[in-house]
């Protein structure tokens, strides 16, 4: 039997809107979703809103709404944004969901079976102006590994260090600014201690890269932490089982969340969510960015491992992404969100961009103005859609809008072109994108340097037989282009399919030259970028 995937993207907090660096990994696990659906496998891709915890409850009350109302007005916000992006999700689900309270008590309650909970009572920061605990998004300082200022008190985004909030240095409280006091509390904890060899074992079945191996020996090195899972009232997230004013810590029920979506699924088209997460053959893939690998490393393999689920195949990570080499910021104009982008641009333009960088390494990518216009022109505009423009013209105007059959010529460029575009599999499967649009485009350029040698427009003048021969070896060369393409650029590759009148065309027709084929009248696939243009997407 073939195996199946279930692809994850991490969940966006309900908070605020979806912006250009949540961006990058929702397409980079949309393209490898559908990368994997293109080669004909079976793939799917679940997401939701991450919606607990402090941050949402005030947010709300700030607003005048109740965290529920404003939890709801964000997932419609972010569904909407990330579905214009062309991100297919098969379920955009919610972890304030009632499968998501079952199976986040569930896996808690086999936890405290197997002795894997404890309580003792701690020190934490408490806020006196705001008369509550903070958790760690409300209190900043900065971090006592590498010495940046202004982290939160769980993990560097720097150094990506994680640690104790008391071990903050000059910490502060978001809210008013106030220093906190430290006051005593009981809380629940996951002895993670008791898993490291499980860890181990299952991290090096997944093969992670160096630098992510680098990373996590630095942790083992210095001892895992068990698990701090609970979080005082006021809290808006799901009470614990048998404890009053006692809430699951979000980041406890966060990834519960991407099971709870695949129960959501499941239950809406006939199939058991036990058949993915416990049993059968699929291989669930989490794609996650570099800030919150603990988490999907360290503290979600032993929730599984404890609760009787399989763990991930594969934990995918990668890099933040930068404005012009510079973290995003509001005051410099560079924060900017997926709806602001897309009042101004295609969004088809930044999946190829992110696509052309991603290496499926963990380095920042960053995003340059005057690079993303020059490589939309000149990759997607100057060399792909060219092809279609150029031929398609000739072909419907002057040779009777047919495909014939290709020139001898022809016949070698879509054997070599056949024979080369495979190797992109390999980098879309390993999420070096990179490397597939280095091949797709000098694959491109290819093409476009046999319709300069032939000069159809001059031979149409001649001969429409050999000008038609010409046109059909360039416009089945654009359908294999295509087909590559459509992962990263489905709305553009759609157009190509239609022009040609080759709706159905899949990588399974590659092997084989349409002919004797009437297209359609071409249609205006792509337009220029200019670079003022693309700058009116600054706040």
């Amino acid at each position: 039997m073939a195996t199946s995937y279930l692809a994850t993207s991490a969940l966006p907090y309900a908070n605020g809107p979806i912006h250009m660096g949540h961006l990058v990994e929702y397409i980079q696990t949309d393209i490898w979703v559908r990368f994997k659906k293109m080669m004909g496998e079976s793939a799917l891709h679940m997401c939701a809103d991450d919606a607990h915890g402090t941050p949402i409850m005030l947010s709300a009350k700030a607003r005048g709404m109740t965290p529920e109302e404003l939890i709801k007005d964000i997932h419609h916000q972010h569904e909407s944004d990330l579905r214009a992006f062309g991100v297919d999700f098969d379920d955009y689900y919610t972890t304030h969901s009632e499968e998501n309270k079952v199976l986040a008590s569930d896996i808690y309650l086999k936890a405290k079976e197997k002795g894997a909970i404890y309580t003792k009572v701690i020190e934490q920061a408490y806020c006196n102006s705001c008369a509550m605990f903070l958790p760690d998004r409300f209190i900043k300082g900065t971090c006592p590994k590498c010495g940046e200022a202004d982290q939160y008190g769980d993990n560097c985004e720097r150094c990506s260090g994680s640690y104790a909030t008391k071990d903050l240095v000059t910490p502060y409280c978001v809210s008013c600014k106030e220093a906190p006091i430290t006051k005593e509390s009981e809380h629940h904890f996951f002895a993670v201690s008791k898993y490291e060899e499980t860890i181990k074992t299952w991290l090096d079945t997944i093969k992670v890269t160096d630098a992510i191996k680098n990373k996590l020996d630095e942790w083992f090195k210095d001892g895992l932490r068990d698990w701090d899972i609970s979080r005082d009232a006021p809290y808006f997230g799901f009470e614990i089982p048998g404890e009053e004013n006692k809430f699951f810590y979000v980041w406890l029920d966060a990834p519960v969340g991407y099971i709870a979506t695949t129960q959501h699924y499941c239950e809406k088209n006939g199939l058991n969510v036990n058949d993915i997460w416990k049993d059968g053959d699929t291989e669930i893939h989490h794609f996650i960015g570099k800030d919150i690998l603990y988490f999907h490393t360290l503290f979600w393999p032993a929730m599984l491992d404890v609760s009787g689920y399989k763990l991930p195949s594969k934990v995918n990570v990668h890099g933040f992404l930068t404005i012009g080499g510079k973290k995003m910021s509001k005051s410099r104009g560079t924060f900017i969100t997926a709806r602001t982008y897309l009042d101004h641009l295609s969004p088809e333009y930044l999946r190829y961009y992110y696509a052309s960088k991603l290496t499926g390494g963990i380095d920042d990518i960053d995003f340059s103005f005057e690079d993303f216009v020059n490589k939309v022109n000149a990759d997607i505009v100057n060399k792909v859609v060219n092809i279609g423009s150029r031929l398609g013209a000739i072909l419907a105007k002057k040779c009777g809008g047919k495909l014939t059959s290709p020139n001898e010529e022809g016949v070698e460029l879509l054997n070599s072109i056949r024979r080369d575009i495979k190797s992109a599999d390999t980098a879309y499967d390993t999420l070096n994108t990179h490397e597939a649009m280095r091949v797709i485009i000098s694959l491109a350029e290819r093409v476009n340097k046999y319709v300069d040698e032939q000069e159809p427009w001059a031979k149409v003048k001649v001969s429409q037989d050999e000008a038609a021969a010409i046109c059909t070896t360039g416009l089945n060369a654009l359908l294999m282009l295509s087909v590559y393409l459509s992962p990263v650029l489905p709305q553009l590759t759609d157009g190509v399919f239609n022009f040609l009148n080759c709706e159905n065309y899949s990588r399974a027709d590659i092997e084989t030259t349409i002919e004797d084929h009437p297209i359609n009248p071409y249609v205006h696939l792509a337009q220029r970028v200019k670079l003022e243009d693309a700058q009116k997407i600054q706040n």
